[in-house]
């Protein structure tokens, strides 16, 4: 047990040198991992249902304590990134299922890598925790709502259908994780240092299927979309950080918004794009899973070096060992 822990710890520290060299790999040699194209919503169900078993009560209580940062923090998350995303699509014109790929990324709740970040960034780790959660539980009907609003402009969109995938592939595996924390809690706590490894094999998984199954296209439009998920990630990290700022929130609150609201589930946005759109409109969310990965531990290096708010941190220093 104590070397898959070792593994796992490894595998999550270096999550996004994984995500790169497993993209590389599938898109140099397609073949071996096209098998994986059936079961990108199975791996993602992987995923959540390790997000549900780290999933307690406490991780909801900031809503009823001090709710105030977590409103804030969730509703820029779901206004700044698909603002943000449309806006980029509109202006750097590009193609209609590369640009709903874009505002579907900017759609989706925050990832739960972002957790970890805010970990490593000394932030009010509660405040994410309670942000990726909510989000997350929210998304069924925000994330068909908003792209119904936005990404209509470029491609159809079936809300109801989309609903349901998100009820499928995130709903159902997260309250069936709690469920198993609730009834198997010793089973649990044994097996949880072993998730990360878990979550990050099924999200390198994801991605392998994803561009070995689109590799001609990413070789003709990825330079465009690794841009433009570049400048979605950085305005998502900086207008986050500057709500929290202008609304007066303390520098805890503001690295966790920051990195909660730049950092987005794509995993699910490579679900969804690929079951209602076709493999062109992943490639962003493909992107994404590099990227942010890449930016969330930089931008957590160097407020690492920088003191927040030390009562915050004391409360979350537990909670921030959570699965990615």
């Amino acid at each position: 047990m104590k070397i898959l822990e070792s593994i796992s710890s490894i595998a999550g520290k270096y999550f996004a040198v994984w995500v790169i060299l497993i993209a590389v790999i599938a898109f140099i040699v397609p073949a071996p991992f096209l098998v994986f194209k059936g079961y990108i919503t199975i791996l993602l169900g992987v995923v959540m249902f390790g997000m549900g078993l780290t999933l307690k009560a406490v991780d909801f209580k900031l809503v009823i304590t001090n709710p105030i940062p977590v409103i804030i923090g969730v509703c820029a998350q779901f206004v700044i990134m698909p603002i943000t995303a449309f806006l980029i699509a509109y202006f750097m014109n590009l193609p209609a299922e590369l640009a709903a790929g874009l505002v579907l990324l900017g759609s989706v709740p925050g990832g739960t890598a972002s957790n970890v970040m805010v970990y490593l960034a000394k932030g009010n780790v509660p405040l994410s925790i309670t942000m990726t959660s909510i989000s997350t539980l929210l998304a069924p009907i925000a994330t068909p709502a908003i792209f119904l609003l936005l990404g209509g402009k470029w491609m159809p969109v079936d809300p109801m259908a989309m609903f349901m995938s998100i009820v499928q592939v995130i709903i159902f595996p997260i309250i069936l994780g709690i469920v198993i924390r609730k009834f198997l809690p010793k089973v649990v706590d044994k097996s949880i240092t072993v998730l990360p490894l878990i979550s990050v094999v099924a999200i390198i998984l994801i991605v392998s299927a994803v561009v070995s199954g689109s590799a001609d296209k990413i070789a003709s439009a990825g330079l465009t979309t690794f841009v433009a998920v570049m400048l979605h990630n950085a305005f998502g990290l900086l207008l986050g950080y500057l709500t929290a700022l202008v609304l007066k929130l303390d520098e805890g609150n503001r690295r966790a918004i920051s990195i909660e609201v730049g950092m987005q589930n794509s995993g699910l946005g490579v679900a969804l794009a690929t079951a209602h759109f076709g493999p062109l409109a992943a490639i962003p969310s493909v992107c994404g899973a590099v990227w942010h990965n890449i930016t969330g531990p930089i931008l957590a290096t160097y407020w690492s070096k920088r003191p927040a708010d030390q009562g915050q941190m004391s409360s979350g220093k537990d909670q921030g060992k959570k699965v990615i």
